[in-house]
């Protein structure tokens, strides 16, 4: 089984290395470019996307994630994680920048502040129903041709894709780590090679 890294720079770190642990994955964190080159696949967390950003940059591990994602490394993020995979960020900051790994445009905090998180049942396509949890989540507007929707979720405005596939690039709008369910991990997991 692959080694999995969580980017530990910022987010629900431990979280993820906790759900990854409980499913028997070799896991290791990621504070370096070196760090990063011992990994096969990698979790982007949630957190604050422009923060995680920045230290994408002062720490040296833009330019090796932006060369590893362009060799098709595996990498899953949630919600800040999202936000750095996607194309398009609608409402970002003059500075923010994303990946562009993910064809898909977000919003930030599209459900609303931090007052507005909230818990929602998601079904998964293949998979079932499980928990959704929204703190400041972004919303996915718009998706590419080459973008599998996983789930969707309706807040009211409609229908928006909250977990997405592109590839070997899958990305959620909410936080899995944060309940007490595996299944999505490990929907990413089951998807890497042997």
């Amino acid at each position: 089984m692959p080694r999995v890294g969580v980017l530990a720079l910022q987010g629900d770190v431990r979280e993820h290395v906790a759900v990854l642990s409980r499913l028997g994955v070799t896991t290791s964190t990621v504070r370096t470019a070196s760090q990063l080159d011992d990994v096969e696949a990698l979790v982007l967390p949630g957190g604050e996307s422009t923060a995680i950003a920045h230290l994408l940059g002062t720490s040296g591990l833009r330019a090796a994630l932006e060369s590893r994602l362009s060799d098709h490394m595996p990498v899953f993020g949630t919600c800040a994680g999202l936000i750095l995979l996607s194309s398009q960020v609608l409402d970002g900051r003059e500075d923010q920048w994303s990946f562009g790994a993910l064809d898909v445009s977000v919003r930030r905090n599209g459900y609303g502040r931090q007052v507005a998180s909230f818990e929602a049942p998601i079904e998964v396509r293949g998979l079932g129903v499980v928990p959704g949890v929204f703190i400041r989540a972004p919303r996915i507007d718009a998706v590419g041709t080459e973008v599998e929707v996983l789930a969707e979720h309706d807040h009211g405005d409609g229908p928006h894709p909250v977990l997405v596939r592109q590839g070997s690039v899958w990305g959620c709008s909410f936080h899995p780590e944060l309940t007490s369910s595996s299944d999505i991990h490990r929907m990413f997991v089951d998807s890497l090679p042997v």
